[in-house]
């Protein structure tokens, strides 16, 4: 018997599935972050705009910083918008895959906005904060290194240390 049939029709049914799954990526993209384009959020960033980029991300000077100037926005934000642990009640746990990776790309993007940022340190400090198993940490970091995604030269001394 002649396996041919068979096996280009499961490669066709996966091939369906991974293009439905990246129009869930692409309309996930089109509206991330949409709500700090609309009141409450938008005043408050509006307020900040510019002023993040010196501070280094998760630092003492940055919580304070967010604290003082974004609480009630990101409150607003976290329960609006999935991708953020805090929109569910068991924060990462409860999330989905596609969750997951728009996380992902946001801290990757987040990073790029902050003093000395860079995805690996993210990973890192939200590995912590939002206790984020080894497992999915360590997929996390290979993802980042898969992208091509470079350390900063810091964080490679901080891991040397």
């Amino acid at each position: 018997m002649d396996s041919t049939q068979e096996t280009i029709d499961h490669i066709n049914q996966v091939q369906y599935y991974l293009n439905k799954a990246s129009f869930e990526l692409v309309n996930r993209g089109k509206v991330h972050d949409a709500s700090k384009l609309k009141e409450p959020e938008k005043s408050y960033f509006d307020r900040i705009a510019g002023t993040v980029g010196d501070l280094a991300y998760g630092s003492p000077e940055y919580k304070a910083f967010i604290d003082e100037n974004l609480k009630p926005a990101l409150e607003h934000h976290y329960a609006n918008n999935s991708h953020h642990p805090q929109y569910y009640e068991d924060g990462i746990n409860d999330m989905s895959l596609f969750d997951i990776m728009e996380m992902f790309f946001d801290w990757k993007a987040s990073g790029e906005r902050t003093k000395g940022g860079n995805i690996y340190k993210s990973i890192d400090i939200n590995q912590a904060r939002f206790g984020i198993s080894k497992q999915l940490t360590r997929i996390l970091i290979n993802t980042a290194k898969y992208l091509g995604y470079e350390e900063s030269e810091e964080a490679k001394t901080t891991k040397a240390n």
